[in-house]
């Protein structure tokens, strides 16, 4: 009797505590209602917020970077003319050579013993040929043989000219001033025609040739300044541009550029790289947006812009570049807003909060 009273009261205490204790209001409505279910269906629709860019027109300058390669002003590979033994070499690697200056002399024994026998047969024909005017003025020989002797004397006057030709071959001399590099012969070598002696290397002032994308051509014009750099050196020079290649190479749609820059110290070697930065002409009303505002898809670029509370796509095309932002050319006006956060997560129409 007692094991009955006592589970009666058990279960008694277990429907009180059911109804009191751990009921609450709105626990007999089904999962997924109630206002859990309110929370959840109030979120499905919250906006996104995002920050914008307003679009403006801006100045901005027009800078392109190429590289660029150091060439002397004037080279030269000096070469033999004439044939024959190399009887003296006055040179010395690395000197410094005036216009003109005597740099090897060719064997020219033989040439000068022609030319001393043709200035005898000069001087012999020149006696006959003032014999036989004072005897046509007397008539006492006729005009043809007067004429023979006279050609021979011009005959004579060619055969000189050629004889001095050859020995000016015989003398190797510098073509225009600089430096003398390293000698491909020495003294006593047999010399043939195009036989390589020394180069000369003019490198004050120095050229420095570039090459810049064909777009830029128009910009590109002579007598602008250039700025470059070496490496290692934290200086900046000047250079002028001196020529522009009026064709673009086909292949690498480049176009060659070359400026000139003054070296009296002979800092600029020819053959060093060099980093040349170009001003062209400034853009005052350019209109720049954040790089990262930018999205790539399959046909090109585009942006999302932000019309009556909703995420919008504008098809790009973009210009030039800086280190934050980009030039766009086609596809928005000022005043447009940009959005520039969270455009990973983003879709066409959907609801957007500017924060």
């Amino acid at each position: 009797m007692r094991t009955i009273m006592l589970v009666g009261g058990i279960i008694i205490v277990l429907v009180l505590g059911k109804l009191f204790v751990f009921s609450k209001p709105g626990s007999d409505k089904p999962a997924g209602t109630g206002s859990k279910g309110a929370a959840g269906s109030s979120s499905a629709g919250a906006a996104v917020p995002v920050n914008v860019y307003v679009v403006r027109q801006e100045a901005i300058e027009n800078q392109i970077f190429a590289s660029g390669t150091v060439i002397p002003n004037e080279e030269v590979n000096v070469m033999a003319e004439a044939s024959g033994r190399l009887i003296k070499l006055d040179i010395k690697e690395g000197a410094y050579i005036e216009k003109g200056q005597l740099i090897g002399k060719i064997n020219d024994r033989e040439l000068r013993a022609q030319l001393q026998k043709v200035t005898y047969n000069q001087e012999l024909s020149k006696k006959i040929e003032a014999r036989q005017k004072k005897l046509l003025n007397v008539e006492a020989i006729n005009l043809e043989e007067y004429d023979v002797t006279s050609n021979n004397i011009r005959v004579l006057d060619a055969e000189r000219e050629v004889i001095e030709a050859q020995l000016a071959k015989t003398e190797i001399r510098a073509p225009f001033s600089g430096k003398i590099g390293l000698k491909y012969i020495s003294e006593g070598a047999y010399l043939l025609p195009g036989t390589s002696i020394v180069t000369i290397v003019q490198s004050n002032p120095v050229k420095v040739d570039f090459t810049v994308p064909e777009k830029y051509s128009p910009n590109i014009k002579v007598g602008n300044v250039v700025k470059f750099n070496l490496d290692g050196d934290q200086s900046t020079y000047n250079a002028r541009i001196l020529a522009v290649d009026p064709k673009v190479d086909e292949s690498l749609r480049t176009l060659k550029v070359r400026a000139v820059a003054s070296n009296p110290n002979g800092r600029f070697v020819p053959g060093m790289f060099v980093k040349i930065l170009a001003n062209l002409d400034a853009n005052r009303s350019a209109m720049m947006i954040p790089t990262e505002s930018i999205v790539p898809v399959l046909k090109g670029k585009k942006v999302f812009l932000v019309k009556n509370g909703k995420a919008q796509e504008a098809m790009v095309v973009t210009g030039l570049r800086t280190d934050k932002k980009i030039q766009v050319i086609e596809g928005l006006q000022p005043g447009d807003s940009v959005i520039t956060s969270g455009i990973i997560a983003i879709k066409a129409n959907a609801a957007v909060k500017v924060n």
